[in-house]
């Protein structure tokens, strides 16, 4: 629950600090600018207010590793929802209006964050988990757009050490092994998300992993 407020505080930080230019450069994922990025969080903030308000009463059925489903492919950004995030984004016109709206709902869903009761069941796109586990596995989640957001602004700070760490952790879980101890956090993600290639001799690294990657999540 801690490292969940770490995280998203860390992240909201680097965008509240973010000079307008930065908007329209290129994030870490397919097909999306930073402000549309930062739209898509302000989406996020949106879904952990509601899923902390929507209780269930049977036990869970996944938890923070197994919340997250895996595709083959990584995302063309032509998906309709991401297109749709991208109208979106446009439709705030001056950066300061995107970065007041996160600052928002953000600011909101990490008291609600801090609020919930670890053991509270929620339900969430059909699934029931513990809050702490839906919390944990947002952790990824900050994570790896916290390095989106940075992708191509090398002046912007990167995420926090523990968060990082963390989620190498869950992403090893996710994968039934673990990276190669040569990787960095940073990089077993990156690579292990399909977000960067992996070099000739980290490819060879890899041995048997190499053919689980990239896993895509979702």
């Amino acid at each position: 629950m801690d490292l969940f407020a770490r995280s998203w505080a860390a992240l909201r930080s680097v965008v509240a600090e973010l000079p307008d230019e930065d908007f329209a450069q290129p994030s870490g994922c397919a097909g999306w600018l930073v402000r549309d990025l930062v739209c898509h969080l302000v989406i996020d903030a949106q879904d952990v207010l509601i899923t902390l308000v929507t209780p269930a009463d049977t036990e869970p059925t996944r938890d923070a590793v197994t919340y997250w489903d895996v595709a083959e492919t990584p995302p063309s950004g032509d998906d309709p929802l991401d297109a749709l995030i991208v109208r979106l984004a446009a439709a705030y016109e001056e950066p300061r209006l995107l970065k007041f709206h996160l600052d928002d709902v953000g600011s909101a869903a990490g008291r609600a964050a801090g609020l919930a009761d670890p053991d509270l069941r929620v339900g969430t796109r059909g699934e029931v988990l513990t809050a702490g586990d839906y919390l944990s596995a947002y952790v990824l989640e900050w994570t790896l757009h916290h390095l989106d957001l940075g992708a191509h602004l090398p002046h912007a700070p990167e995420p926090p050490a523990e968060g990082l760490a963390r989620s190498r952790e869950m992403l090893e879980k996710i994968a039934g092994t673990a990276f190669p101890a040569s990787f960095s956090d940073k990089d077993a993600l990156l690579v292990g998300t399909g977000r960067r290639a992996p070099t000739t001799a980290e490819q060879a690294e890899l041995g048997e992993l190499a053919a689980k990657l990239p896993m895509v999540l979702g």
